[in-house]
């Protein structure tokens, strides 16, 4: 009996291609969209809302400055009114001879006008603020599964979930600020009585601890409800169930839910910073040479009128573009990141995959031919305008 040496083949199988590409022992997932459907890492969550914010460039800035125009004309028109309203007590203020102080019931009527204003203010944030963490879960959703979308219907989706987007905002805000609401409201009045020598002096040695204490307990409570908009947008579900659905999908991830959170918000203030700072650049060159002639004592005032103006329109502009990034991607990476807990711990990945038309994610190499990559629509699969679909929320787990 004789033995071969060395590398080689053994009966009737073929020779090594040593060095060549060997196949893959699965087929890649499919990526319809702006992700892979799998479980993702840290960087294909953060390359995904990248993505997301360059290839739905228009209906995701489109409607992010719709709603800060309409926030601004609603406020500019409050203030103007208010301004028209109140011009005697300007003049009361104002228009005083030399040497004579304001009466301070005319400073209290001032800022008492003013404060129908500052709530407007505050009502038009907030709503803002709901109609943008709703924007953003409803691009994702079009974008995991690749499916294009328009202004209109990102504005009419967003729109359609704003009551309840906003009264996660609200539960959420009342959840993990109420304490401290609650502190200042104790401690403060307690300060103010601890300087004219009518209340205990320890207040302020108790309102720094305890906010320094709240502090990590607000942290922990915002990241568990971090999903709440998400949820209300995806799953169509009501503000507290919303609430409690968060809840249970961050339960177990605290720590990666938080990271990812705070790095995708890092990354938002670091780009928003280099895209504004060369619209300050822009405006300090305009205005350096209005401050160089006055400090020469050769002041022109249409000169630093124009320099001033020129300064101002380049900040604004700076700052309304960087707020739309500074804004818009970490939501999108928190939609994201709620995608992935949803195909972790649910399989979402093969329904998106069904919504997409693409093969299932298990199917072997031999099985799906060219839907694996979502080339082609799968056997069953849902029509490219079907909605994603929202399995019901996984049942509570056993106590015992």
């Amino acid at each position: 009996m004789s033995y071969t040496t060395g590398p080689g083949p053994y009966p009737g199988q073929p020779n090594p291609q040593w060095g060549g590409n060997w196949p893959p022992p699965f087929p890649p997932p499919p990526k319809p969209g702006v992700i892979p459907l799998h479980p993702l890492a840290v960087g294909e969550i953060l390359g995904g809302a990248f993505t997301t914010f360059r290839r739905y460039a228009k209906p995701l800035i489109g409607v992010m400055l719709a709603v800060q125009a309409i926030g601004i004309m609603i406020m500019v028109a409050a203030i103007g009114a208010t301004v028209a309203v109140t011009q005697d007590r300007f003049a009361a203020l104002f228009d005083l001879p030399p040497g004579v102080d304001p009466d301070g019931a005319d400073v209290a009527a001032l800022f008492l006008s003013f404060v129908p204003a500052g709530v407007l203010l505050l009502v038009v944030v907030t709503l803002g603020a709901a109609m943008i963490a709703a924007l953003c879960p409803a691009v994702v959703q079009e974008a995991v599964v690749g499916r294009p979308t328009t202004f209109v219907a990102m504005w009419s989706r967003s729109w359609s979930r704003l009551p309840s987007v906003l009264g996660t905002l609200v539960l959420t805000g009342l959840i993990v600020g109420g304490p401290i609401l609650v502190l200042y409201a104790v401690c403060v009045p307690l300060i103010v009585m601890s300087s004219e020598g009518s209340g205990p002096p320890a207040a302020l040695a108790l309102l720094i601890p305890g906010v320094l204490l709240y502090m990590p307990v607000a942290v922990w409570l915002m990241t568990r409800f971090g999903f709440a908009p998400a949820v209300a947008v995806c799953e169509g579900l009501g503000p507290v169930a919303s609430l409690r659905r968060s809840s249970r999908l961050v339960n177990g991830g605290w720590w990666r839910v938080f990271g990812i959170s705070m790095l995708g918000s890092f990354v938002a203030g670091a780009i928003g910073y280099a895209i504004q700072l060369p619209f300050g650049f822009v405006g300090m060159v305009s205005l350096f040479p209005a401050l160089s002639a006055g400090s020469e004592g050769n002041a022109d005032p249409e000169q630093i009128l124009v320099g001033l103006l020129v300064y101002a329109i380049a900040v604004l502009v700076g700052g309304a573009l960087s707020a739309l990034f500074q804004y818009g991607f970490p939501s999108l990476v928190n939609a994201l990141l709620y995608v992935d807990l949803r195909m972790r711990q649910e399989n979402l990945a093969d329904a998106l995959i069904a919504a997409a038309g693409a093969a299932p994610a298990h199917a072997t190499a031999a099985g799906p031919g060219p839907t694996a990559t979502g080339a082609g629509p799968a056997a069953g699969a849902a029509p490219a305008d079907a909605p994603v679909p929202a399995p019901p929320p996984a049942a509570e787990p056993d106590e015992r």
